[in-house]
């Protein structure tokens, strides 16, 4: 598949179907609703920057919020999401993508890797790997289990405090462990931020009222936002040529 026409009427899946396309208004009361927002401000704003970034895809895109507010900016974009299917958004598995090799400039993936199983983050890193042209980059957002937080709760009571329930997210792992992954797959890090570190004060305020801090997230993420220690990273990866080395043992691996 290499147009971004789709002509597929709104069907709904999965969590959408049963809570409804929840990120076109968000509530307020929602814990992450802060991270939420400014972790869209950063890709908007990195967007913005980048409007001849070429071919995008925005990975696991949910209701596509960001397809259908660029795609009437004028940018190449399209989405794709396993449980959400619209005019502009395919149905489909991003750990086996439909897409030619190189067919892409720019891959989005948010909050989507730490919702795949340890295999499947592989199987999906060496996709965007694969549709991405050379040079090519992706924005790859992932909640970090050794968020500040966790860090403490670990060490005092032997006990993480994970991003989210092990059924939503069966990934879920330390940030250097996707970083490390990532270089495996052949995407070199360019970039790396973190949003929202987990310390005391704020935990307590987002927790109370989500909906009230983000200005005070804003602060955080300005000035103390240790990206090892926070809840959100938010990686630029750009792909890398694989070496003979990593082309013979992948050769050998597919004749396996």
């Amino acid at each position: 598949m290499t147009s971004h026409a789709v002509s597929s009427p709104v069907a709904l899946h999965g969590e959408y179907e049963e809570r409804g396309e929840y990120h076109r208004q968000l509530d307020k009361n929602w814990k992450y609703y802060p991270v939420f927002v400014h972790k869209m401000r950063l890709v908007r704003k990195y967007l913005n920057a980048n409007a001849k970034i070429g071919k995008t895809i925005d990975l696991g895109c949910g209701e596509g919020i960001l397809v259908e507010e660029y795609r009437e900016r004028g940018f190449d974009i399209v989405g794709l999401d396993f449980n959400y299917e619209s005019p502009h958004v395919i149905r489909g598995d991003m750990t086996r993508l439909q897409f030619e090799d190189g067919s892409y400039d720019l891959a989005l993936a948010l909050d989507v890797i730490e919702h795949l199983s340890f295999e499947q983050q592989s199987q999906a890193l060496a996709e965007i790997w694969r549709i991405l042209k050379p040079g090519g980059r992706a924005i790859l957002t992932i909640p970090n289990l050794a968020h500040f937080a966790s860090r403490v709760t670990f060490a005092l009571f032997g006990k993480l405090l994970r991003t989210s329930s092990i059924d939503r997210h069966p990934g879920d792992r330390p940030i250097q462990e996707y970083i490390n992954l990532c270089r495996e797959h052949h995407l070199e890090i360019v970039s790396r931020k973190g949003l929202f570190p987990t310390y005391p004060l704020i935990s307590v305020l987002t927790y109370l009222a989500p909906g009230k801090v983000v200005p005070l997230h804003g602060l955080y993420n300005r000035f103390a936002a240790i990206p090892g220690y926070c809840f959100l990273n938010v990686l630029e990866v750009q792909k890398a040529a694989k070496s003979d080395q990593a082309k013979s043992l992948s050769s050998r691996r597919a004749a396996a």
